[in-house]
């Protein structure tokens, strides 16, 4: 994979967003925690540092060595690294006066600047720190100001290093887009060549160095990650890639006979298998989501090992794993600070002998469709929501049962077939029922119930890294309550949940 541009992420809640407007720009770039920098800095052509929730004045803050970048490549600080920059390097940075938080706009801009280009008076910026930088770094050059902010932007003279108390990667920043494009485009001369085309070709290449002709086993879902990465593997490997779809016990409602015939007629070679008993059987009396997610990875990896076994000489592994499952699985403070596991991410146990393959593991979801329709997949299996690896599992909250699932199931299937018969599926990015683990009291006809209470979760996003709850029909809920209620024996109260990600995350757990 062509190695473009570098994010340093300090912690900052906006890192994410940095890497997708880069990536809207046709350019690759790649996220890393600031203390654990790749080890080939040479080979990337500009360099991002992100914001961060930390001081640059606190004992505890993150601080790099920058001695292998600045002077070295272009390189863009944000925020935080703004602040870094100039604090230890000759300038001033104090806790603001003044609430330097949102919407500002920029009252100077200095003229015949690259990085200003085509930045028009009084540009709209978004604001979020609480210090401010009094004075700038050694051979700093005033770029910007707002009202309340003098230093809003700055270059250091004699090097292509520019820095940004703003955020340009964030939507309010009318012109964000732009000062990436100055800065990538004209100052760091980075073509824009990273296009779904691009990287068919070349992951294509790539996947048949790598692999040879090895033998792959790769699992299906019957969702959007899975197919692409079995499509990619099949345009470069042929009849060398075995796929095998495993029925978990965790399915929507008829899920596992409905994928096996999606599948019949793309070319691929795939084999479903009935596991459900043994992951329920994991499952027994496990409530912890972390704790789950980890019985239900332990059991794939050993189904996965029995099957790869009956097919003979495989050598690989390949998995649906995305950027946004990497990026959540690692942390600028270590695996301690992890948001959750995902049983994609990672390497195999010692006893396991294949070694895995990841096609789209640096692709956003977004960027995982823009692929697919290169590949000539179907739009409508494009358009699927994305369902989690682990199943309904992590949507019934408390312990797992049979009886649990097959409820969940009947709620799940009311509500994504009322969207779909709403006109409404292709609207939601995310869609599903959670049940909960609490009953509440309710009235059937003249009798006291005391049942489940089910929520109702839909989402719009771009790539999972952030979403907002979607503003349903009051009469489509209405409907969907009443239909879940009356059809659904064990239910007696729907709720629908309105968090946004962050700070919940699409899933309960």
């Amino acid at each position: 994979m062509q190695h473009n541009v570098l994010i340093l992420d300090f912690g900052s809640q906006y890192t994410q967003l940095i890497a997708r407007r880069v990536r809207e720009l046709n350019i690759f770039c790649e996220i890393f925690p600031y203390n654990q920098p790749p080890a080939n800095l040479k080979d990337f052509k500009a360099v991002i540092l992100s914001g961060s929730p930390f001081s640059v004045r606190a004992d505890d803050a993150p601080h790099p060595d920058l001695s292998e970048i600045r002077g070295k490549v272009p390189l863009l600080a944000v925020c935080y690294g703004a602040q870094y920059l100039a604090h230890f390097n000759g300038g001033e940075v104090a806790p603001s006066n003044i609430r330097e938080y949102g919407r500002a706009n920029l009252s100077y801009l200095k003229e015949n600047e690259a990085f200003l280009a085509n930045i028009p008076a009084n540009s709209q910026v978004w604001m979020s720190h609480s210090d401010t930088i009094k004075s700038l770094p050694t051979n700093g050059v005033r770029l910007a100001s707002t009202h309340d902010v003098e230093n809003a932007a700055y270059r250091i003279e004699g090097e292509q290093t520019y820095a940004i108390q703003f955020h340009p990667e964030v939507y309010h920043s009318t012109d964000g887009m732009q000062m990436l494009k100055n800065f990538l485009v004209d100052i760091a001369k980075i073509e824009q060549s990273f296009t779904p085309n691009a990287f068919v070709e070349e992951i294509v290449a790539e996947l048949q160095t790598k692999i040879g002709s090895d033998r792959v086993v790769l699992g299906l879902s019957g969702g959007v990650d899975s197919t692409v990465a079995a499509v990619l593997l099949h345009k470069a490997i042929g009849k060398n890639l075995y796929c095998i779809f495993v029925n978990n016990g965790l399915l929507r409602k008829n899920e596992f006979e409905n994928v096996l015939k999606q599948y019949e007629h793309m070319g691929l070679n795939v084999k479903g298998v009935d596991a459900s008993a043994q992951f329920l059987d994991a499952l027994a009396r496990i409530s912890e989501p972390e704790a789950k997610r980890k019985a239900i990875g332990r059991v794939f990896i050993e189904v996965f090992d029995q099957e790869a076994h009956k097919i003979e000489d495989v050598t690989w592994l390949a998995q649906g794993t995305i950027y946004p499952d990497v990026i959540e699985s690692i942390s600028v403070k270590g695996p301690s600070a992890t948001i959750k596991s995902h049983h994609n991410v990672g390497g195999l146990p010692d006893y396991m002998k294949l070694k895995i393959v990841e096609p789209l593991r640096m692709l956003f979801k977004d960027e995982v469709r823009r692929v697919g329709k290169t590949l000539g997949i179907d739009a409508a299996l494009l358009g699927r929501h994305p369902f989690p690896g682990p199943g309904l599992s992590i949507r019934i909250l408390g312990d797992i049962t049979r009886e649990k699932v097959t409820l969940l199931q009947e709620v799940d299937a009311i509500f994504i077939d009322g969207l779909k018969s709403w006109g409404l599926y292709d609207s939601v990015w995310q869609a599903g029922a959670i049940l909960l683990p609490v009953n509440s009291v309710g009235v059937m006809g003249d009798e006291r119930t005391y049942e489940k209470v089910v929520a109702l979760r839909a989402v719009q996003s771009t790539d999972g890294m952030t979403a907002d709850w979607v503003h349903l029909p009051y009469d489509f809920l209405m409907k969907i309550s009443n239909e879940i209620i009356n059809k659904v024996k064990g239910v007696n109260r729907v709720v629908y949940d309105i968090s946004s990600k962050p700070p919940a995350t699409i899933e309960w757990e």
